[in-house]
């Protein structure tokens, strides 16, 4: 194996812990701070997502056939990671303080899980294509910023509540993480994203975007904090889902708005 910096070692261990994508040759993954290379991840995930899209419409297929492909192809990307998460958090909600983790350790999945999955699913379908039948040359910056913003919500969770499960899997994300240092790699793709969008006209949108998900990520990883008490693996997973959910419903709502103030 290369000698390689700690921090492309965990780049190349969030890239197996976080896709199902080939490993990285002859380089030794790290595992200790990966979650604040989940966001780049998740614009791995994006372009593949942007891929997909450009071809399907570029062969003429209809936006109802389109908008499940792209959700299936990040669910199948993650190994739906994100989206048992969201089950098992649901599941956890519902089955009242004493008994919350019990059901979210459970490989059962409840009734409250299925709905949740369920209703993630329906909204983010009619939300993307709510998006991309209004604006569709916008779709590419939608996909890449709900992919990588999206992932940004669990480094609030890590950072800000305690981890919930003292032999849980994903403890490392929290006894690994460095404060707020966590979030300088994504901290540094915002500026430099911003920087050059703003120089080509489009900072308006981008603007948008950014606020909205941000405020989505703070919003979704505080509430799940506080009706738990912390976070486990888990709920990092739905996390990331329902921000992106909620990020799509808010874009597709104030999508008019973000249009006129940008002319």
């Amino acid at each position: 194996m290369a000698v390689a910096p700690s921090w492309l070692r965990d780049l190349a261990g969030a890239w197996v812990f976080y896709s199902v994508l080939p490993a990285w040759p002859r380089l030794q993954p790290g595992f200790q701070r990966i979650a604040r290379f989940a966001p780049w991840i998740g614009l791995v995930i994006a372009a593949l997502q942007i891929a997909v899209w450009l071809l399907l419409q570029g062969l003429g297929w209809p936006l109802l056939a389109t908008v499940p492909v792209l959700i299936a192809l990040e669910a199948w990307v993650t190994g739906g990671l994100h989206l048992d998460g969201v089950m098992d958090t649901a599941d956890g909600l519902a089955a009242g303080a004493s008994r919350r983790l019990e059901a979210m350790e459970d490989s059962r999945v409840g009734a409250s899980g299925v709905q949740a999955l369920a209703f993630v699913l329906l909204l983010q379908m009619g939300a993307l294509f709510c998006l991309a039948e209004r604006v569709p040359m916008g779709m590419p910056w939608v996909l890449a910023a709900v992919g990588f913003l999206s992932r940004c919500s669990p480094l609030w969770a890590v950072v800000r509540f305690p981890y919930l499960k003292q032999d849980g899997t994903a403890g490392f994300h929290r006894e690994g993480a460095r404060g707020w240092r966590e979030a300088r790699p994504s901290l540094l793709v915002i500026v430099v994203t911003l920087t050059v969008v703003v120089a080509v006209g489009q900072g308006v949108l981008l603007g948008v975007m950014l606020l909205v998900g941000l405020a989505s990520g703070l919003v979704v990883a505080e509430v799940l904090g506080r009706r738990l008490g912390g976070h486990t693996g888990d709920s990092y997973g739905a996390c990331v889902v329902w921000t992106a959910t909620l990020m799509l419903v808010l874009l597709a709502l104030l999508q008019p708005l973000a249009v006129s103030l940008a002319r």
